[in-house]
């Protein structure tokens, strides 16, 4: 037999949580095209200046604003495994969407991490569930838990 593959009436390790595991890489890549957007408002700060919805013109708030909620979004892809993470992930989509102040094409880029975090949700929990499910049905592979 294979290595790679359990012989009958072994066990195997655990899998990670899917639930973890897309919310976690939805909010990391979240975290860098907030990042991106931080340099594209920074580049058009003077464009925007006189005709943007808000007055974006000063780089240091650009770069706090930007950074600060580039490393929420990087804590809070590690803290997925718990509750307080789903819930701080779910909430710092409503600050992605208040980036479309001051950068109108972030209104999209945020429908789609909206649309991205709402199927992860709901892809995992049901991924996680049918595991559980099937782990039950055969508890002679089931992972040592």
């Amino acid at each position: 037999m294979s290595k790679d593959r359990p012989a009958p009436g072994d066990r195997i390790k655990p899998k990670k949580s899917a639930l973890t595991q897309f919310t976690s890489l939805t909010l990391q890549l979240e975290a860098f095209v907030v990042a991106f957007a931080a340099v594209a408002l920074y580049g058009l700060r003077d464009s925007f200046y006189e005709k943007g919805p808000i007055t974006v013109g000063d780089p240091m708030a650009i770069w706090v604003v930007g950074g600060v909620l580039f490393v929420v979004l990087l804590v809070l892809s590690r803290l997925t495994p718990r509750a307080v993470g789903i819930a701080g992930g779910t909430i710092v989509q409503v600050l992605v969407i208040a980036t479309g102040l001051a950068l109108p094409m972030m209104y999209l880029v945020a429908a789609v991490f909206v649309a991205m975090w709402v199927a992860s949700l709901r892809i995992g929990t049901r991924v996680d569930r049918e595991r559980r499910e099937y782990d039950a049905a055969h508890p002679e592979t089931a992972p040592n838990v």
